[in-house]
């Protein structure tokens, strides 16, 4: 993509962003949620208006970073509360959960949409995210939530791009996704075993691993690093302290994904049974 044609994507995302008047953004704090939510504060001011969901799903130090980046960004953010655990079907974690996440999410995103007499609910899905299994795009439909990366045509690399360009810290962040992705569909998702996984990261990172997955697989759990640093994972003499602290954690088995991270490699079992 050239950088005129990037720029035409920006402009059109401030068009579009325009005609709606007023937005309430769907705001993680990640890479396009963040780059939306300040263009859209650019565009409309006081008009667009951050709304956070806190959750067993989601990491407290992903709700830290969110605020943090919210107020510089000048934002006004709400923060309400999501019981996706008291969805019913969710904690069984079927191929399509994310469709009762989402569905529950919107619903009450739209109560405070009309309550703060915000016109649309906008969420971050970009162009990238069409080759995923993404079955809460469903739910966004149904409601009528808009995604105006995507209708910019904006991929994620040009969104951490722009991002970048914009000064927003947050566009070498790595990926992130809920806790809930860490665990195999149909592995019963609860909260101690939610708080097992945030624990097993968080840890990770501090050890100074920035692209982390620890996927739960009952007793096992396996590892994930970004593929730049898996020479550093088996080079730096951390498996022994890994283990050890997993283990107190509760797991049985530690073990270390030779692939390293890709995005969604727990889809992989529903495109094997495709084939």
């Amino acid at each position: 993509m050239s950088q005129d044609g990037l720029q035409q994507k920006y402009r059109l995302l401030q068009s579009l962003l325009e005609q709606m008047g007023s937005v309430l953004v769907a705001y993680s704090g990640g890479v396009d949620s963040t780059f939306l939510l300040k263009v859209a504060h650019d565009v409309l001011g006081e008009q667009a208006v951050a709304v956070t969901a806190c959750s067993q799903t989601y990491p407290a130090r992903e709700l830290e970073e969110a605020r943090a980046m919210a107020r510089e960004i000048g934002a006004r953010h709400l923060i309400i509360v999501s019981e996706e655990l008291e969805i019913p079907g969710f904690a069984d974690n079927p191929p399509d959960r994310c469709y009762f996440c989402k569905s529950e999410l919107f619903s009450k995103l739209l109560q405070v949409a009309r309550a703060e007499g915000l016109r649309y609910i906008v969420d971050g899905t970009n162009r990238d995210d069409l080759a995923e299994h993404r079955p809460g795009r469903q739910a966004a439909q149904e409601l009528g939530i808009r995604s105006p990366l995507l209708e910019a045509g904006l991929g994620k690399g040009e969104i951490r791009a722009l991002s970048r360009e914009l000064g927003l810290p947050t566009w070498g962040k790595p990926s992130m996704a809920c806790l809930s992705s860490r665990f195999p569909y149909g592995v019963a998702i609860t909260r101690e075993k939610l708080k097992m996984v945030e624990e097993a990261e968080e840890y990770l990172r501090g050890l100074g691993f920035r692209q982390v997955r620890v996927r739960h697989h009952e007793d096992i759990a396996r590892i994930e690093v970004g593929p730049e640093e898996m020479s550093r994972f088996l080079a730096g003499g951390f498996g022994e302290a890994i283990a050890r602290r997993l283990k107190e954690l509760g797991y049985t088995y530690v073990v270390l994904d030779l692939e390293g991270y890709r995005p969604g490699s727990l889809n992989e079992v529903l495109k094997k049974g495709a084939r």
